[in-house]
């Protein structure tokens, strides 16, 4: 099963100038619960933004950029090779972005885990539109702004049509 996992307002933006646009912790440990042990896939500016490897996952990279190393990642040159490499792995892979990962993959995955994001937020990077005819929400869970977390935003389960 290859799941999208991403963060979003309402007008599909995810990110700026490399950063998230907001600081949720609930969302943050709701990403942790799904990936941990599981292989997680994202762009070379995707893992530049966290810093770091994410524990206890198999952090798989793509990047075009030759000669690029990190300590404790897998870096790989495509995402048929990202895929290939995490299938070997577990069968349960997750997509974790950024914009232009999101939008090579989107045909890949069987589910989406959207965190939609109660706001509308100036941004650069935008998650590809969710086609009503291909995605059916199946689950949503809905959660109010508190001290910690300063946007209303609900946990949304997208999971993909059986085409004939």
């Amino acid at each position: 099963m290859t799941t999208i996992v991403v963060a979003m307002g309402e007008k599909n933006e995810i990110g700026s100038n490399n950063q998230l646009l907001w600081h949720l912790p609930k969302d943050l440990k709701h990403f942790k619960e799904l990936t941990t042990d599981h292989p997680i896939i994202m762009g070379r500016k995707t893992y530049e933004s966290i810093g770091k490897a994410l524990p206890n996952r198999t952090n798989i990279v793509i990047s075009k950029k030759k000669n690029w190393f990190e300590e404790g990642i897998l870096i790989v040159g495509s995402i048929k090779e990202a895929v290939k490499f995490a299938k070997k792995i577990n069968e349960n892979i997750f997509i974790i972005g950024g914009g232009t990962i999101y939008e090579q993959t989107m045909e890949l995955a069987d589910k989406l885990e959207v965190t939609l994001v109660k706001t509308n937020l100036e941004a650069d990077t935008f998650f590809p539109k969710i086609d009503p005819k291909i995605w059916k929400l199946s689950n949503e869970v809905c959660h109010e702004k508190d001290e910690k977390n300063q946007y209303d935003f609900c946990f949304q389960t997208y999971e993909k049509l059986k085409t004939e």
